[in-house]
């Protein structure tokens, strides 16, 4: 099959296109058409203070904003953008269904505005450890002389980037040789024509299943990253099912499935040899050769030594940047440069021999499991937004290594129930409280039931939009109140 080409701008002038949505994309994407002479509405069911100001600024370009109602989809619409997050049932989309109109996600969009010369994509998803891997990846590229930024569901617009707009460390985005792309399962449902240089599934387990509606439609939007693959299809040996999605895309002649995995690699494969992540896919001889890339001690440590899962990061980001040609010692500088972002198993404190590690990123099961089994012995922060998760597998393969556990969110229950029939000796501590201040407290009945040598982790499992408004905030009243602590001990 080929990619398909970049749609001609003039397309879109004078058309009547909705974006759904404002926010970080929605913003960039109504302002891009307004400059494209397209005749824009946009769409959105909140109408607060932020909302306002951003509908402001968007009818001086002359983009009609309707704010307080997303239902309905304008007459005369003729193509619908939507941002991130709009589950595909709603009102509006199936009226877009019943008119035969198209829905293009903000990648979408960004995809059909690349120029002929456009930097080629190397685009990222999984359940867990998008971001993360995104940055190193663009910390490797970069270290290989390339012009390049970890760009999509990261926060920087596609759609800025692709048309040079906006501006990044106080310079105007590209040109690039190369972009470094996030991507969500709620982007890609909506991205069909996307076709990346190569792309990796991270891994795959239940999240987001009120939005997808099943683990199989949650499976098959994040399986649309390989679609038209050209160089490699890169894929978690541990996790079977991101193989299967490799085998069922329909990729370009030539690509290549490559693995990679935390033991010692296969042909074709990345992986880890007496502490060095060595490559066997791309090499000349990868039934006999290997290259050294990296020790593991350059993977980014945040407490004493990297976690495994940041590890597996690590490789599916080196595998990324060899299929783009990139030489080893790149892989090895650029991952030693890299500096992991805050909320991500961020070391916080030690105090009186107990290490406090916020983790507040870990708002899903899979998340907070990979955490958990970065350490031995663990006072457990849980609990949140379940999210329709349920929790017995969770706790069932964290026992041994809870010393405590302290529970708060509205769906601490849950986690309660689990705990119960898989862990009935660990002592818990279930914080009847929603409020902000919970947190402070949390940490004090963590440090309670925590001895010398334990790690209090906040993995809450969970998201976090009962208590805080977003994970940032939660780690970051986590932080105050291990502050707290070590005033008090000094």
């Amino acid at each position: 099959m080929t990619a398909q080409h970049p749609r001609d701008p003039q397309d879109l002038a004078g058309r009547h296109i909705t974006v759904a949505g404002l926010g970080v994309s929605g913003v960039p994407a109504a302002r891009a058409l307004a400059g494209l002479g397209a005749h824009v509405t946009v769409v959105n069911s909140s109408d607060g203070e932020r909302e306002r100001a951003q509908a402001a600024e968007l009818e001086a370009l002359g983009v009609t904003v309707r704010l307080g109602d997303g239902d309905t989809l304008p007459e005369g619409t003729e193509l619908v953008v939507t941002t991130p997050g709009w589950k595909p049932t709603s009102p509006l989309f199936l009226a877009a269904e019943k008119a035969g109109i198209e829905v293009w996600g903000d990648v979408e969009l960004a995809w059909r505005l690349r120029g002929p010369d456009s930097a080629p994509w190397l685009a990222v998803t999984g359940t867990n450890g998008k971001t993360t891997t995104v940055q190193m990846l663009a910390s490797i590229l970069k270290a290989a002389g390339l012009r390049t930024a970890a760009v999509g569901n990261i926060g920087v617009p596609l759609v800025d980037v692709v048309l040079g707009e906006g501006r990044e460390g106080g310079e105007s985005y590209g040109p690039y040789d190369v972009l470094a792309v996030e991507l969500s399962s709620y982007q890609l449902h909506w991205a069909p024509s996307v076709r990346a240089h190569s792309a990796v599934v991270l891994n795959l387990a239940p999240d987001h299943l009120d939005w997808h509606g099943s683990m199989e439609a949650y499976a098959a939007d994040k399986g649309r990253i390989y679609e038209g693959n050209t160089v490699a299809c890169v894929y978690n040996v541990a996790d079977p099912v991101t193989e299967d999605l490799v085998r069922a895309a329909d990729v370009e002649e030539g690509c290549r499935a490559v693995g990679f995995t935390l033991g010692t690699p296969g042909p074709s494969q990345l992986g880890v040899v007496e502490g060095i992540l060595v490559d066997r896919a791309f090499v000349e001889n990868r039934q006999q050769q290997a290259q050294e890339l990296a020790e593991v001690s350059d993977v980014a440590p945040q407490s004493g030594k990297a976690a495994p899962h940041n590890i597996a990061n690590a490789l599916a980001a080196a595998a990324l940047a060899r299929a783009f040609g990139v030489p080893a010692a790149a892989v090895r500088d650029g991952l030693r440069a890299f500096q992991p972002d805050a909320h991500r198993i961020q070391h916080i404190a030690d105090v009186d021999g107990v290490s406090y590690i916020d983790d507040s990123k870990a708002t899903n099961t899979h998340a907070a499991e990979a955490s958990l089994a970065a350490y031995e012995h663990i006072v457990w922060i849980a609990g949140g937004l379940a999210k329709g998760a349920t929790f017995d597998e969770l706790v069932r393969r964290s026992v041994a290594r809870l010393r405590g556990v302290v529970l708060i969110g509205a769906d601490r229950a849950l986690i309660r129930e689990a705990l119960a029939r898989h862990a009935p000796d660990v002592p818990v501590v279930d914080l009847d409280r929603t409020d902000t201040g919970a947190m402070s407290e949390a940490v004090r009945q963590a440090t309670r039931l925590a001895e010398p040598g334990d790690t209090v982790l906040l993995a809450p499992a969970c998201a976090s939009m009962d208590m805080f408004v977003n994970y940032n905030k939660r780690g970051e009243a986590f932080a105050d109140a291990v502050g707290e602590l070590t005033a008090e001990d000094h």
